[in-house]
């Protein structure tokens, strides 16, 4: 009895930290909630297209070594698709389906004429050298040349890639296309097509999520006491913009630990020292642990590392009033149920974190029309965005008497449902 209530409580844990089996379960929901019939959610449950790619790659020792990469195609209903290529060690192509979808309700929340796609590499890009990296971008460019393009699926940047290896990406199907196409991929270098804002999007996105729910809760930014879990690409962003805005950063962390300083980090000295990974905390002795650094005595908390992060075991001793998702999925279903009970504001991945997806809409607008915004015309536009999207969900959230991660989920599935009801799929 005891082993069947073992397997049980794991089968449980496996059931609500499985990303892929938790988005099915909120569109789902969502698609219901919205009056759509089971076949709306068999269309939309999985990606119409899943490419697995091998790529042979001559390392630097003379050797060479097979990778495996994926490029999902979620929903192409509403137009072409568009999501980031990641280079991780854990990439896997459950994750990567997921992930597509998170790209689909993206696009739909911030009403962008996109369907999602997501890529991956199964890699440690941290202990490959530069030319290898340039092989393997290459070489995933030339296995998956054939279903992506400007009007088919767009890549962007992701985990551990940047705008260097989006021009590596680009000159590779410029090459295979004969033609000079910088619309085929987002992220990329300025002085190649790339978009003011881009680098930042992600966090810039967030920001603007976390200062319009500040004004829900009463909250003053300035002074406010903020937990970063992560200190990549957005976390370090983040971080920034918070703490020139006068908030107080007590926590930080990267993969190795985390800082804590209730006075508030000095982030400017920080940044001056991570490294290209956005690793900081090894050179500090008085580290604490992850765990305990999401349960901080803090006002907001920005989960921006990896899924999974709050689950129903620690979602009780969660203390901030308000928690805004940079990562993708860091809070389980579970977790968000109980952090709603508790009165926590919950801004879900979705859109916290669709400033991204945003910025790389301007690049690509800007790389078919030839004309280029400045960094003032581009900040104006994605607040306009960002903001109305909010509230559009907030108040949804409230009418409904819903939390936010199922009303985003609704306004994100919609635009699908609407397209591919037109098109007469369903």
């Amino acid at each position: 009895m005891v082993a069947d209530n073992a397997a049980d409580s794991t089968k449980e844990k496996s059931e609500s930290t499985d990303v892929l089996t938790s988005t099915r379960t909120v569109v789902k929901t969502a698609l219901e909630k919205l009056g759509y019939p089971d076949e709306v959610f068999e269309l939309l449950k999985d990606p119409m297209r899943m490419m697995t790619v091998r790529i042979p790659v001559r390392m630097d020792d003379g050797s060479i070594k097979i990778f495996t990469g994926y490029r999902a195609q979620h929903n192409d209903a509403v137009g072409p698709t568009k999501g980031g290529v990641r280079f991780h060690p854990n990439v896997t192509e459950k994750e990567v389906k997921a992930l597509s979808i998170w790209m689909s309700l993206k696009a739909g929340i911030v009403d962008l004429p996109y369907g999602g796609g997501k890529g991956g590499i199964i890699c440690d890009p941290r202990e490959m050298s530069f030319r290898e990296l340039e092989g393997l971008s290459r070489g995933y460019v030339r296995a998956i040349s054939q279903i992506v393009g400007p009007n088919k699926d767009i890549p962007a940047p992701d985990v551990f890639t940047n705008s260097q290896i989006m021009a590596w990406m680009m000159d590779e199907y410029s090459r295979i296309d004969e033609f000079n196409n910088p619309g085929f991929i987002t992220g990329k270098p300025i002085v190649l097509g790339g978009s003011h804002g881009r680098e930042s999007a992600t966090a810039k996105g967030v920001t603007i999520c976390i200062n319009e729910a500040a004004k829900k809760k009463g909250i003053d930014v300035k002074g406010a006491r903020v937990v970063v879990q992560g200190f990549g690409n957005a976390g370090s962003f983040l971080a920034k913009f918070l703490h020139d805005a006068g908030a107080k950063i007590v926590g930080i962390s990267d993969a190795y630990g985390a800082l804590h300083e209730p006075d508030g980090l000095d982030i400017d000295y920080l940044l001056d020292r991570r490294d290209s990974f956005g690793t900081v905390t090894k050179l500090f002795n008085n580290t604490i642990a992850n765990q305990d650094l999401l349960e901080l005595d803090c006002d907001i908390l920005v989960p921006a590392a990896v899924e999974n992060q709050i689950t129903k075991q620690n979602a009780h001793d969660i203390k901030a009033s308000i928690v805004v998702e940079a990562a993708n999925g860091p809070t389980t279903l579970e977790a968000t149920k109980i952090l709603s009970e508790r009165g926590i504001l919950l801004v879900p991945d979705v859109l916290a974190s669709s400033g991204g997806v945003t910025v790389s809409y301007f690049e690509w607008v800007q790389n078919n029309q030839g004309f280029y915004w400045t960094a003032e015309e581009i900040d104006e536009k994605l607040h306009e965005i960002i903001i109305k999207s909010f509230n559009n969900i907030y108040n949804t959230a409230e009418t409904r008497r819903i939390d936010m991660r199922l009303a985003a989920y609704m306004a994100g599935v919609r635009k699908m449902a609407e397209a591919a009801r037109f098109r007469g799929w369903v």
